[in-house]
């Protein structure tokens, strides 16, 4: 049986810039993932000015 991972579809991490590969819990917003962590999702958000919630309610 073949190895199916290398044929996963890609994308590049809009915070640290590197390449990340699908998986199954993005199935439903592949097209609205952006981040490869929650990590970079934080750092990204920060970084853009976008505040998290938490702060804008202050």
């Amino acid at each position: 049986m073949a190895h199916r991972k290398p044929h996963l579809p890609t994308k590049t991490c809009a915070a640290c810039a590197r390449p990340f590969a699908w998986r199954k819990k993005w199935a439903r917003d592949w097209d609205a993932v952006r981040y490869c962590s929650d990590r970079c999702r934080g750092a990204g958000a920060s970084k853009n000015g976008v505040s998290g919630g938490s702060d804008a309610s202050r």
